[in-house]
């Protein structure tokens, strides 16, 4: 198996060419057969939710929702900040299949003996 993967993504649809290019990162790593996780913090993790991850950032990029998808049919997985989520008031019910809710503690358990990481 190959090893895993940690993209850590702090931004929202404020930038979302930012946030496509987490995504094609992310999802390459999951398709190539690594276990990922974005690590979600900040104004991210709105993205996490329900109809939010949608859009085009910019001409020939892939749209929002089909790189999700993507992601989560590779098995990749969204590790979204507590912190950061209850200070927005948003609902946890409303987060995406793959997507739960956790801290820096989570993340690091996660990583275990180690990751690749990448930070956006």
């Amino acid at each position: 198996m190959s090893g895993k993967a940690v993209v850590s993504l702090t931004t929202g649809l404020e930038d979302a060419e930012k946030v496509t290019v987490a995504l094609l990162v992310a999802v390459g790593a999951a398709e190539s057969g690594r276990p990922t996780l974005m690590f979600l913090t900040k104004e991210a993790v709105r993205l996490a939710t329900e109809g939010v991850a949608v859009g085009v950032a910019c001409a020939g990029c892939p749209p929002l929702a089909d790189l999700v998808a993507r992601y989560q049919a590779a098995g990749g997985t969204f590790l979204v900040c507590s912190v950061c989520f209850t200070s927005k008031g948003l609902d946890e019910s409303r987060l995406i299949t793959s997507a739960r809710i956790g801290g820096t503690v989570q993340m690091w358990e996660w990583i275990g003996d180690g990751a690749t990481t990448f930070s956006y």
